[in-house]
């Protein structure tokens, strides 16, 4: 696997932050092209697009993301690891998927391709691309979404609710009866929410809700005319069942701007272990027609977005293992 690792060093040291994913693109068409494979670009805008690589008809399809996290940084390489941005998510993935790939096309075996896409670390915008552009031969009957997963087949995932609250108030002198205050209507809808229940579901478990930014007002000696707060439900329900739960605690002078959101998702195991539940977001759930998805891949998503983040030599092998394993398996049963 050194040569691999060397690979991976050379795309970890491509900046691809979301946005940017141009150049780490271009270098995996490079790759897939060199193994025989047909690739074709899903143009998104200007310098951004999907990768869609293939040998045959596609049944399998092998999916992660271009882009990542900032701030980028290079490789750095100590026995049997490998640092640096992407190492783990999900550059380090995309590589084991090929890695599998190779014994596969070796052995024979076509029936497998690629989806790489931009955008998932913000708005998911290639996957919904490539919902909306899927077209003949691409008909897979599973996708395997490479994420860190501890190399462990994941049952769930929960959903996502994204959203900002923006509230408004009258601005003056605060010696004055005057108002109201944005920063007051908004502080007492955040502690509304906050008492409030986000759901329990039998596999996903407890939903949960973070506010994640706030800012607005103008000083102290001032009654704020404008306030907003960003907020993310890690949900175990529909958009619009937390849609409802939110509107009924703002007031009328708050609003709620939705943003990316949709429910949990169920993925297949393999050989039909109890896998666990995730509640990071992944390409899954904007998929729905690139067959039933399974969520694997190396390294941990502890690691992940993080300014240590890595991936270990015997996770990547296992996983290139693991994802040929998982081809085979799910091409006997269709």
């Amino acid at each position: 696997m050194g040569d691999s690792l060397s690979t991976l060093a050379d795309w970890i040291d491509i900046d691809s932050v979301t946005g940017g994913e141009g150049e780490y693109a271009d270098a995996l068409i490079h790759h897939l092209e060199s193994l025989g494979f047909d690739c074709e670009r899903q143009a998104l805008a200007e310098g951004r697009f999907n990768v869609l690589a293939r040998a045959g008809e596609p049944l399998v399809c092998f999916c992660t993301h271009l882009d990542t996290v900032p701030p980028w940084f290079g490789p750095r390489r100590e026995r049997g690891i490998i640092h640096g941005r992407g190492a783990c998510d999900a550059k380090g993935p995309a590589l084991a998927m090929i890695e599998a790939a190779k014994r596969l096309l070796a052995s024979g075996e076509k029936r497998i391709g690629f989806l790489f896409t931009v955008g998932e670390e913000t708005d998911g915008a290639g996957a919904q691309l490539a919902e909306r552009e899927r077209t003949a031969p691409w008909e897979p009957r599973f996708t395997i979404v490479g994420e860190p997963t501890d190399n462990r087949f994941i049952r769930g995932g929960k959903g996502v609710y994204k959203a900002e609250l923006c509230a408004r108030g009258v601005a003056g002198h605060s010696s004055q009866p005057i108002g109201p205050s944005a920063i007051h209507e908004l502080v007492g809808a955040i502690g509304r929410i906050l008492e409030d229940d986000w759901g329990r579901h039998e596999l996903y478990g407890d939903g949960s809700i973070n506010f994640g930014n706030i800012e607005g007002g103008l000083a102290a000696n001032v009654v704020a005319p404008e306030a907003r707060a960003s907020l993310l439900v890690r949900a175990v329900e529909g958009p619009e069942v937390i849609e409802r739960r939110l509107r009924k605690n703002l007031g009328e002078n708050v609003e709620l701007i939705r943003g990316k959101s949709y429910g949990p998702v169920e993925f297949v195991c393999p050989h039909g272990e109890e896998g666990p539940i995730v509640a990071f977001g992944t390409d899954a759930p904007w998929l729905k027609s690139w067959g039933k998805p399974l969520l694997y891949g190396p390294g941990s998503i502890k690691d992940a977005h993080t300014d240590h983040e890595m991936l270990r030599l015997d996770s990547f092998e296992q996983a290139a293992a693991d994802y040929e394993d998982t081809v085979r398996t799910l091409l006997e049963r269709l």
